[in-house]
């Protein structure tokens, strides 16, 4: 059977929508009208050690996003079904074993890479979020030493609920520019309804950070990764925290219903799309409530142009919905 939505046989392909042209051999938004985006969901090359591995300052003639220009993209599913197995064993050795080193894919994931992203799809900020684990472990520091100063460019930090010295480091993040702070249970190995993280969670809401969850199941974690984000769990944290600001990432993933279901009981949660079908994207903005849904891109794993895509198509005849969801949600809530 056919999908509705629809497939494109790479990145450039988007070309075919009216919204996008290339131009000296990038995608570019074709017209900055459709614009300003601001961009809630961002990463640079993690790096985990000692030392810094990938010199986050450095351009590069092209940025080696985790699914490859040349990819096929289908609108239809949830944006991982993009891979292929070898892609998912690449991405797995970029991120762990060449995580020690200067070369692979990581190399490119630097922030001048991502401000040529930004400036070729109108988007005029993006949220940076680091993850750190309890030790050997700094890119919260690193990058909002790199990004102090850079005005498009909101930077978040990490602060691992098994850390010692949770409360100092947090403040220290702040001093240091923070804005909110990431947290992904997957990666960071504790679930969102544990009770340190739930200390973590009510000293940011006395801080007015804002917390962004990888929020759901994707199907490519760990198998502990998977039961530690299963949506039912991030309900403790939401409704024990009242006055913590939560935004969940990826909408819930898998499991979007559930998320959905927060919005009707909780008034402190908002949602980002990154990674969310076409179909997805639709039902999430005729379902939110007003002004809590935002665009996201996962960043490098997918470019920009493919959230903004699927806004612009849900969207069409509704320019105040387009400019809430591609951009106004997020300046209110960030107040950038």
């Amino acid at each position: 059977m056919t999908s509705q939505y629809p497939r494109f046989s790479s990145l450039f392909d988007l070309a075919r929508l009216p919204y996008f042209e290339i131009r000296d051999g990038r995608l570019r938004l074709a017209d900055a009208a459709l614009g300003p985006v601001f961009d809630v969901h961002t990463h640079l090359a993690l790096a985990y050690g000692r030392t810094a591995t990938v010199d986050l300052a450095r351009e590069t003639p092209a940025a080696e996003l985790y699914l490859r220009a040349d990819k096929p993209i289908d609108f239809g599913v949830y944006m991982n079904r993009n891979y292929a197995p070898h892609d998912l064993v690449a991405i797995e050795r970029d991120m762990t074993r060449e995580v020690l080193g200067a070369g692979g894919m990581r190399a490119t994931h630097t922030l001048p890479n991502l401000q040529r992203d930004m400036a070729e799809m109108g988007v005029r900020r993006s949220v940076l979020l680091p993850i750190d684990f309890p030790f050997l472990s700094h890119n919260s520091e690193s990058w909002l030493k790199l990004t102090r100063g850079v005005d498009p460019i909101v930077c978040f930090g990490s602060v691992h609920p098994y850390r010692w010295g949770m409360r100092a480091h947090l403040d220290a993040l702040v001093a240091m520019g923070a804005r909110g702070l990431k947290y992904h249970p997957a990666v960071q190995m504790v679930g969102p309804d544990d009770d340190r993280a739930m200390r973590l969670f009510r000293m940011a809401g006395e801080r007015s950070l804002p917390i962004l969850f990888h929020c759901g199941p994707v199907d490519i974690e760990t198998k502990l990764g998977r039961r530690l984000s299963q949506v039912k769990r991030y309900e403790r944290a939401i409704a024990e925290n009242p006055g913590t600001t939560f935004v969940l990432g990826h909408s819930g993933a898998l499991q979007m219903d559930e998320a959905i279901a927060f919005s009707a009981k909780y008034q402190n949660v908002y949602y980002e799309i990154a990674s969310q079908s076409q179909p997805a994207v639709e039902r999430l903005i005729a379902e939110l409530p007003a002004g809590r849904l935002m665009l996201g891109s996962d960043w490098p794993f997918y470019h920009v142009a493919v959230p903004i895509a699927k806004v612009l198509l849900a969207t069409e005849g509704d320019d105040a919905m387009r400019r809430a969801v591609l951009h106004d949600n997020a300046a209110a809530l960030f107040a950038a």
